[in-house]
């Protein structure tokens, strides 16, 4: 369980903070919404690590969080644009995901793998500039695959894709979090996202977390 207790931050120059309480199960989807700068890349990067709060609890399983580097939290993140290298092919691009010094062997069985998961067997060897924002989407999934971390952050990343995408990318985040028991914490101000994705609901409202009766 991924809990935020009075998780507190202000950005330089503003006359008052933000204030998050959550619970974050495994297997479901958390998702946050509000208008443009209401606080959900706040909200996110705090669990990332990208800002230090100023106070409160953020932990995992019990365990805190706040200590740990951006690069040692048990966290992938999933943004509106994939994050993916144009000139590298697909495979090389999920290989990335895998720790330095894997053997070669291991890491091409386990992208093959991961592409699989996605729904993209035959893509390993295209160059990611090649690929659809859809299939894009799903070859950053693969790579979270293979980082192999609990918590899953998404913001907006759907929002770049057709209706009919998005719907697919939204069907493949539900299943894969409930297969590999992910965590995941969706901000969007996409209702329909909200509305197809959502185990449970929060708003900003005035800076501070409310949970929404389903």
């Amino acid at each position: 369980m991924l809990r935020l207790d009075h998780l507190t931050y202000a950005h330089p120059g503003q006359a008052s903070g933000y204030s998050f309480t959550l619970e974050a199960a495994p297997g479901e989807v958390t998702a946050v919404s509000g208008p443009s700068g209401s606080g959900k890349s706040t909200l996110l990067d705090l669990i990332a690590g990208f800002l230090a709060p100023t106070g409160g609890t953020l932990t995992l399983d019990g365990t805190s969080l706040i200590p740990q580097p951006p690069e040692h939290r048990p966290v992938s993140i999933l943004f509106q644009s994939d994050a993916l290298f144009e000139h590298l092919t697909a495979g090389r691009n999920i290989a990335l995901g895998l720790p330095p010094g894997t053997p070669k062997a291991t890491r091409q069985d386990r992208v093959t793998a991961a592409l699989a998961e996605v729904g993209l067997p035959d893509v390993a060897r295209q160059r990611a500039e090649t690929l659809s924002g859809g299939e894009k989407q799903r070859v950053a999934l693969a790579r979270t695959l293979l980082r192999d971390r609990p918590i899953l952050l998404l913001d907006e990343p759907f929002s770049a894709l057709d209706d009919a995408t998005r719907s697919s990318a939204r069907d493949l985040v539900r299943g894969l979090t409930t297969q590999h028991g992910w965590i995941t914490i969706l901000v969007s101000h996409y209702a329909d996202d909200i509305e197809a994705l959502a185990t449970k609901r929060y708003a900003i409202v005035d800076r501070q977390l409310v949970h929404e009766a389903q």
